[in-house]
């Protein structure tokens, strides 16, 4: 949390949106639908109410009610996670080549609301707009946003159109001009949010080492107590209990070494316990252990490398992989 991240994505997305609808332009006719006129509809970002207000300022003093319309303006009402596109935590995006590779883990997907909003002065205006909007969404329409320019990281961004309406201003009694005329259209930008990046090194081997079940036929390594009697035969049976017969927990000896004091067995049955004996069968040995440890049997081994063995981070790649079996009985 106290590394700085700015990555500029609420800005890229609301600078996106804010895109989407410039240079719009509107054609008015003459009653024989001739062109009387066209111009390109100005946006800004800007709350509806603010506006609105700055629509019917008067700061010069030099006009009485008339508005400069039609005018758009958009502004971001919130955001929210949205589970729905959730990606996997761990996995990273990577740029570069060689040695100079820059990881960033994937971006949690955020749904931002936008609101578009459209001032004219007449209807006839306002449905122009409209029509000129609404064909692009069914209900959404997809952008390409740089992301992350330096990472290489291009978007698709769905913007979907969640709902329309308008009101109407009026201004003096009843038979009085219209005087505005304002359009909301809501809208959910599918986004999202990243992370910091940093230098990482490029993983080019992978091992993976198959145990059997440590409960399945493992080694068990006994670490004896000093004083004892005998040295165990390798394939002997060594067992605790009164007799073998009566034994309480077996197991076969893979090795014996009097040096280090330690008991190497497998194939155990039962629970081996430190406060008794180990008694070889054919030996007739005869030592305690203070402690233990479960050594599972190595199956398989599998190495997995690229192909070719220089390739990096954006090369174009395959996988040789390595299985090697081992025979344990």
């Amino acid at each position: 949390m106290s590394t700085i991240v700015y990555n500029r994505m609420i800005r890229k997305l609301t600078v996106a949106f804010g895109d989407l609808f410039n240079n719009i332009t509107l054609v008015r006719y003459n009653p024989d639908q001739t062109e009387q006129e066209r111009f390109i509809v100005p946006i800004d970002y800007a709350t509806k109410e603010l506006y609105v207000m700055r629509l019917e300022g008067d700061p010069n003093l030099d006009k009485k009610v008339q508005m400069t319309l039609p005018r758009m303006s958009y502004e971001m009402n919130g955001l929210s996670y949205d589970a729905s596109r959730k990606q996997i935590t761990n996995a990273k995006n990577f740029f570069g080549s060689g040695s100079n590779v820059t990881s960033q883990y994937m971006p949690v997907p955020y749904n931002f609301d936008f609101s578009l909003y459209l001032y004219v002065r007449n209807i006839e205006d306002g449905n122009q707009i409209i029509e000129h909007i609404l064909p692009f969404f069914a209900p959404d329409y997809t952008i390409k946003v740089n992301m992350i320019p330096e990472m290489g990281i291009v978007k698709e961004v769905p913007i979907v159109l969640n709902n329309t309406n308008y009101e109407v201003t009026y201004e003096g009694d009843r038979d009085s001009d219209t005087r505005m005329v304002i359009w909301t259209l809501n809208f959910t930008v599918k986004g999202f949010i990243f992370g910091a990046s940093s230098a990482t090194g490029l993983i080019k081997t992978s091992i993976t080492t198959v145990h059997n079940d440590i409960n399945n036929g493992s080694s068990i390594v006994f670490n004896v107590n000093a004083g004892g009697i005998g040295n165990y035969q390798i394939g002997e049976m060594v067992y605790q209990g009164p007799t073998a017969a009566l034994a309480t927990a077996t197991a076969k000896v893979v090795s014996w070494s009097s040096t280090n004091k330690q008991l190497t067995v497998s194939d155990s049955q039962g629970n081996f316990v430190s406060s008794a004996n180990l008694v070889g069968l054919i030996t007739n040995s005869n030592w305690s252990f203070n402690s233990y440890n479960v050594q599972a049997k190595q199956y398989a081994n599998i190495t997995v490398t690229p192909n070719p063995s220089n390739a990096n981070a954006t090369s174009n790649y395959t996988y040789t992989t390595t299985i090697t079996e081992y025979n344990n009985g």
